[in-house]
């Protein structure tokens, strides 16, 4: 028990450093870009996003230097499910999101492409440096086909940005210098306080990495992207809400993943097959899916749909937990999840076929 409550000691302590350290990170990076005179969009498209995804990078980097692949892989796709189900779901749940930011639009597609390329590399069971590489080249462009048609609408970019606030007396060389340095020292220890933790819990607990991955580890490293979320749902920036769980979605993915594969080198990052490729992936790709009727719904995810979005990842935490606790009432509860998806995918078809009709309505009555 001593070995247990440390190890739980060591997992929060690293989620609390790896939070403490991302927002160490933002400023010392915002502060560092000011100094050299970068614009403030270029701030926050590039150096914002990559703070909140920095606990996501760190964890997963450290796990895969250290052997222990699944719980690289499975805090990338735990933290982007958390992030569509928990993140949006809540933030919805606070307001209504109305979706308008013609960047949040085409991140949509562009997320379900890139979530479809990994499951499929995926299926074979290996994810290579080759494709590590072309996820980074992906980010590359992305991110500069981002900046070049942001600064065509800079108005409306600026509603789906966030805000770079920096004092005047933070802006010397010294103090980004510290924050950077030191944003980086505890991004860094903490990660490896995290990842020790949860490979000890998972070993006592006698469970795979993966669901570590998947559940606490996930959840930890995903704190910085609910509470941005969460605070501009309650300032009334549902852009910001949305464009910032979608950007992570992507970072997680183009950044992390790829980051992870390059470093694993040539014996490429191996995936644990029952847990991942047949269940947990897929979900992803599924949640990823799922946010194109409900952005379709008028533009608006109302505080119904945040709900539904909540629901089921109540269930999907229940289905890791149930099987180790209650052994004897998990065939009962597949068969409620089976329900739960079987309503939601029936759901999902009914707002898709309703949108097209609408659409082509109102095309036929012009």
């Amino acid at each position: 028990m001593p070995s247990m409550l440390l190890s739980f000691l060591e997992l929060i302590t690293g989620i609390l450093l790896l939070f403490s350290g991302g927002e160490l990170f933002i400023q010392g990076s915002v502060a560092l870009a000011l100094i050299l005179g970068i614009p403030q969009l270029v701030i926050g498209l590039t150096i914002v996003s990559l703070g909140t995804s920095a606990p996501e990078l760190f964890v997963s980097v450290n796990s895969s230097l250290s052997g222990s692949d699944s719980l690289a892989l499975s805090n990338i796709v735990g933290s982007n499910i958390f992030n569509v189900m928990v993140v949006l779901g809540g933030s919805a749940l606070i307001r209504p999101l109305r979706v308008e930011s013609r960047l949040v639009r085409r991140d949509i597609p562009l997320l379900l492409a890139v979530s479809t390329a990994v499951w499929g590399m995926a299926s074979s069971k290996l994810i290579t440096w080759q494709f590590g590489i072309a996820l980074i080249v992906a980010l590359i462009i992305n991110t500069t086909w981002e900046i070049r048609t942001a600064r065509e609408e800079p108005k409306r970019t600026q509603e789906a940005e966030p805000e770079i606030n920096i004092e005047k007396d933070s802006t010397s060389l010294l103090n980004a210098t510290i924050k950077l340095a030191g944003g980086i020292f505890l991004l860094t220890f903490g990660s490896r306080l995290l990842v020790e933790g949860a490979s000890t819990i998972a070993e006592l607990l006698g469970v795979s990495e993966a669901i570590i991955g998947l559940t606490i580890v996930s959840l930890g490293t995903s704190l910085p992207e609910l509470i941005t979320s969460l605070v501009a749902a309650i300032r009334g920036q549902t852009d910001l809400a949305i464009g910032n769980v979608i950007g992570s979605c992507l970072l997680n993915q183009l950044l992390v993943l790829g980051s992870c594969s390059i470093l694993s080198g040539g014996n490429g990052l191996a995936v644990e097959e029952n847990l991942l490729i047949t269940k947990d992936i897929p979900i992803m790709v599924i949640t990823t899916l799922a946010c194109m009727p409900i952005f379709w719904t008028k533009g608006i995810i109302s505080r119904g749909e945040g709900g539904v979005l909540l629901g089921l990842y109540l269930l999907y935490l229940a289905d890791k937990i149930i099987p180790l606790t209650f052994p004897n009432v998990h065939s009962v509860f597949k068969e409620l999840v089976l329900l739960a998806i079987t309503l939601s995918t029936i759901i999902i078809i009914y707002k898709t076929i309703a949108y097209w009709l609408r659409l082509r309505k109102s095309s036929n009555n012009f």
